[in-house]
């Protein structure tokens, strides 16, 4: 919409240029989350008298202090995010729309769900096979469009971080490959959602990494260099800085003591998208690797599962997600949630490498 309005005045060029509406999207969904928090916060109390339930076989400690916490706090995250893709970025590009609908259906996913757990005070709610087709669906829609969008050449390549040209073309199976990476994220973010601040903060470093590589891989003179172009892919940019900047308002109310949980409203769509983000860039290996505490709670409950199955009712770890073990073994939640985020910014640095070492 900027874009529109800069071409319409004849704005200064340095105003249209893709760095400029980043800042601009960032700033947008951070001063619309913090300026909306409270009062999303109070309609989400007067409507969730008893907040979300609270697991009863997670740890005890929970059931005091995060009862009576409204969920349902990533509308917030949506809400803002949205609007500032709406207003920076080039409307014009259908990669932009992909993740729109994407961060919008999985949403509306997690939104459903957190409606039966706070109406119902359930924390079963949508099956779990509802859930998984709902998302399949709609990664394989995003999934289509997106090769669609690409040349030929590169429409089912693999590209694998730090090795200069090392790429592998997975032919049709990129495809259901690729949509098991979306679905996978989403499932993995909303999974890491146990702790204030925990998810949200590592969403910050992700998005903000992904961030960087649509600048570069979308400037075709710098894409080419780093053997990476994608076409029209910088305007992906603009909306990872909006996921960041209303990340970062939320953890103004989400920072322990939490005064809200984004839910799987917000869970579910952020994974979604950043799923989404990395197949745009032909970054999937990447994804895992900045992401790896995602992918380390989605393993931790996989493990534990297995486990349980095979021993006849044993345990692999505490408790799982990974983050409960911990706390299981005595940490306090805020050193988890800290120690986390310094494994997140360590991994976010080893991904930016992957730029410096093509």
């Amino acid at each position: 919409m900027l874009q529109y309005l800069f071409n319409l005045i004849s704005a200064p060029e340095y105003l249209n240029t893709v760095y400029s509406r980043c800042f601009m999207a960032f700033f947008v969904a951070l001063i619309l989350t913090l300026s909306f928090g409270d009062r999303l916060i109070k309609i989400l109390h007067a409507r969730q008298s008893k907040g979300q339930p609270i697991r009863k076989d997670g740890p005890k400690t929970h059931l005091l202090t995060k009862k009576g916490t409204p969920t349902m706090g990533g509308l917030l995250i949506l809400g803002a995010s949205i609007i500032g893709m709406l207003i920076c970025a080039d409307l014009s590009n259908s990669l932009v729309w992909i993740s729109i609908l994407v961060l919008v259906v999985f949403g509306f996913v997690g939104f459903a769900d957190d409606y039966v757990k706070v109406t119902k005070q359930t924390t079963n709610a949508m099956t779990a096979r509802m859930k998984l087709f709902l998302q399949f669906s709609t990664a394989l829609i995003a999934v289509s469009v997106i090769s669609y969008l690409m040349p030929e050449k590169e429409r089912f390549v693999l590209n694998v971080p730090y090795f200069m040209s090392l790429m592998f073309d997975l032919w049709w199976f990129y495809v259901p490959f690729a949509m098991i990476v979306i679905v996978g994220s989403s499932n993995a973010v909303n999974l890491t959602d146990g702790l204030d601040g925990l998810a949200s903060g590592l969403s910050v470093f992700a998005f903000a990494v992904f961030m960087i590589f649509a600048y570069v891989v979308g400037a075709d003179f710098v894409g080419e260099y780093y053997l990476l172009p994608v076409p029209h892919a910088a305007e992906i940019a603009v909306v990872c800085a909006a996921v960041v900047g209303s990340c970062l308002g939320f953890l103004w109310f989400n920072a322990a003591p939490a005064k809200v949980f984004m839910g799987d409203t917000g869970s579910l769509a952020l994974g979604g998208l950043l799923g989404t983000v990395a197949v745009i860039l032909k970054q999937e290996i990447l994804l895992a690797i900045v992401g790896f505490v995602f992918v380390a709670e989605a393993l931790s409950v996989m493990i534990q599962i297995f486990w349980f199955k095979c021993t006849g009712g044993k345990r692999f770890f505490k408790m799982a997600p990974i983050h409960h073990h911990f706390e299981q073994c005595g940490w306090p939640e805020t050193r988890v949630v800290i120690r986390f985020w310094v494994i997140g910014i360590i991994l976010a640095i080893i991904g930016l490498l992957a730029l410096q070492m093509r």
